[in-house]
């Protein structure tokens, strides 16, 4: 295995895995949402929806669609720092 087919290999396993544990976290911070109607909770949701949709889309784009690296790591990175954003004013929303 080449270096650069080792990386690619090690991408797809660290994306998988934020795929399937962002997907956990925002699934149960939705179902919190519905049970309590907490706003807060809800902007959670989506905070964590948008990072781990980042993730997605930038794994995506790098090893299917074949876009740069360098851009889809940009693409992950900015969509990352929108949902924490989300996730920041979560926690003073009231």
């Amino acid at each position: 295995m080449t270096t650069s087919a080792a990386v690619a290999t090690a991408i797809v396993i660290a994306k998988t895995g934020i795929l399937v544990l962002g997907g956990l976290i925002t699934y149960f911070s939705y179902r919190a949402y519905q049970r309590t109607g907490a706003r807060p909770l809800r902007l959670l949701a989506v905070g964590f929806g948008i990072v781990t949709f980042g993730s997605l889309l930038g794994g995506v784009l790098d090893q299917i669609v074949g876009i740069e690296l360098a851009t889809s790591v940009l693409i992950d990175s900015l969509l990352t720092l929108v949902g924490f954003v989300v996730i920041f004013y979560s926690l003073y929303a009231e």
